[in-house]
């Protein structure tokens, strides 16, 4: 059995870290860290020591030049006190089988780095991107979302319905073109889609898709399920008394959830 070592990746504007570690250990992960950027730069923590890193959320570089470009940018041309390229190693990092989520200004790192939605060939091509809501205005509210029995993601295995509070103002779905759209839903690349709380079914109706992001894509996947990038947070609902209506009664998985299928699918596999 697998031990479960998770990396949470602080950078220039993340405040989500903590909470993500406390989500990361209530999943159940044998050991969790809280590093910055740039002790990776100067190699005083490794990627290769971990299997399971999270982007948390956050407001990288103040949104400059859009949310996490430059972030992106300083991924791709970075490199360690060693000499090695950062994205190399991030790349060899997924190769070998860790599991990587990115969660809202980490799932816009994600796919302005190239990881999602991926491509059978690894190549880091970014097809997509995530820009300014509809609303033109930060959106703060929780929000129904569904996830894709045709996925294969590893993080949403065996759930179906979800309640996630959304704090975003670049979360928008932006297709490199009409193809890319199509091929996202036919080869199962969508993860999570914001619904109708009544019907259950996608929307585009606002506020139930807070950003108006086509098909109600709420998040991504990549070709082998291994990795996950969503803009709700569920590192947010990692107690019953976090839901708004906890007074009444009402429940729903804990967003913790998706974290421990995570840490189950790392402990599952051999050494």
């Amino acid at each position: 059995m697998s031990k479960v070592n998770v990396l949470v990746l602080a950078g220039y504007g993340t405040n989500c870290q903590r909470e993500t570690a406390h989500a990361a250990t209530l999943a159940g992960a044998d050991r969790v860290v809280v590093a910055h950027f740039s002790e990776l730069l100067a190699g005083d923590v490794r990627l290769g020591d971990f299997n399971f890193l999270i982007f948390p959320g956050g407001f990288l570089d103040g949104d400059d030049l859009g949310a996490a470009q430059a972030a992106a940018l300083r991924w791709r041309y970075a490199k360690t006190a060693s000499g090695a390229s950062l994205v190399d190693e991030l790349k060899r990092f997924f190769d070998v089988g860790g599991l990587i989520l990115g969660i809202c200004n980490g799932f816009q790192l994600l796919v302005k780095l190239g990881m999602l939605p991926g491509t059978e060939h690894g190549a880091l091509e970014r097809r997509v991107s995530l820009s300014h809501n509809d609303s033109a205005r930060f959106e703060d509210r929780w929000v129904h979302l569904r996830t894709n029995p045709n996925s294969s993601c590893v993080f949403t295995s065996g759930l179906d319905r979800l309640y996630l509070p959304v704090r975003h103002g670049e979360g928008k779905l932006v297709p490199k073109d009409d193809p890319t759209l199509e091929a996202l839903e036919r080869d199962g690349l969508v993860a999570l889609r914001y619904v109708d709380p009544e019907t259950g079914k996608p929307t585009m109706e606002y506020p139930y898709n807070p950003n108006g992001s086509p098909g109600g894509i709420a998040g991504l996947t990549d070709p082998t399920g291994r990795i996950l990038g969503l803009m709700p947070h569920p590192e947010a609902y990692n107690h019953p008394t976090n839901h708004p209506s906890w007074t009444r009664g009402d429940q729903a998985p804990l967003g913790v959830t998706l974290l421990t299928n995570g840490v189950a699918f790392l402990r599952a596999r051999k050494q």
